[in-house]
């Protein structure tokens, strides 16, 4: 991939059109379905890093697939990266297919196994793709996700978790992802856990995140206030960094809720924080932090972070460790 020189603060360079192809149909051994996975692509480049975006688990029936988060999946993809993008066992899409499939209802081992499975098939994707083959870098892979796509990225990234089926510690850790993204990912277990989803929901304070070794970029909105887990507050999505060793970085987006201004989908109506502004921003930062991150010394990540989160109205806080 070649990396756009900075113009001014813009060191993400120009956005190219995007490819966009749907689905490729992966079939897996033991999967109740097969694995259907949307790649958005630029149209030019080569040596293109790949983004696997781990979609949540929201209210609407369609976003939380292979069709959802294009707000980040186009920025992404028109600034040099391949998204893949699955459709998980979790998505409602596939509830009537799944409900009672080993793993139910919410699949932590499943979401984690599909981007290695993704990976694994990675130059069958770039085969089947029209006009993709030859122009991935599977050396540079990197892992994005949303709320239960941020528990999934975090597996994937090292942390470990209780298995409440046997009670021993799982790792999932992809070795050939080298850096990820966690945006409004849910935090710590234990006494904090006590909101009325914890019991349906037990697996999501099983993580243990002392594991989680690879860089990453973790993304909390102040006013995300989660009170069906926890009564801990917004600090709680931001356990990942907090809890995790470094190098992480994590952004504090201000004003934001959990759908972080709108990432899930183009005008969604269940977004309580509706802002395209805090969307292009976070989008930037994003597409920004894992650029730097997979092709080190080039300056998109603190550019854009000066541009965005320093000076008189800032988007957000930027901490590291």
């Amino acid at each position: 991939m070649s990396t756009p020189t900075a113009t001014g603060t813009d060191a993400l360079g120009a956005p190219v059109p995007v490819l966009s192809f749907s689905p490729v149909v992966l079939s897996v051994p033991g999967r109740p379905v097969d694995l259907q996975v949307r790649v958005s692509a630029p149209a030019t480049g080569t040596g293109l890093p790949v983004i696997l975006l781990s979609h949540g688990h929201g209210p609407s029936n369609n976003l939380s697939s292979l069709n959802g988060y294009a707000p980040l999946a186009n920025f992404w993809a028109a600034h040099g990266f391949v998204v893949v993008q699955p459709t998980h066992l979790t998505s409602r899409t596939l509830s009537h297919l799944v409900a009672d499939a080993p793993g139910a209802p919410d699949f932590w081992r499943s979401r984690a196994e599909d981007m290695t499975h993704i990976l694994d098939r990675l130059d069958v994707i770039e085969r089947t793709v029209p006009q993709l083959a030859g122009r991935i870098d599977p050396a540079k892979v990197a892992v994005a996700g949303h709320s239960l796509g941020g528990f999934t990225a975090a597996l994937l990234l090292g942390a470990g978790i209780e298995d409440p089926d046997t009670g021993s510690v799982v790792h999932l850790v992809e070795p050939r992802i080298k850096t990820g993204v966690l945006l409004a990912a849910p935090g710590r277990g234990g006494e904090v856990l006590n909101g009325p989803m914890a019991e349906q929901w037990p697996i999501i304070g099983a993580v243990d995140f002392s594991t989680m070794t690879a860089p990453a970029l973790v993304v909390a909105g102040d006013k995300d206030d989660s009170r069906h887990f926890t009564d801990m507050g917004p600090d709680w999505h931001a356990d990942p960094y907090t809890l995790a060793p470094g190098p992480k970085t994590l952004l504090t987006l201000f004003d934001a809720e959990h759908g972080l201004g709108g990432i899930a989908g183009y005008d969604a109506a269940e977004t309580t924080d509706e802002n395209p502004e805090r969307v292009t921003a976070l989008a930037r930062l994003t597409a920004a932090y894992l650029s730097t991150r997979l092709h080190p010394g080039t300056p998109a990540w603190p550019n854009e972070r000066k541009a965005l989160t320093t000076g008189p109205d800032p988007v957000g806080r930027v901490e590291s460790k």
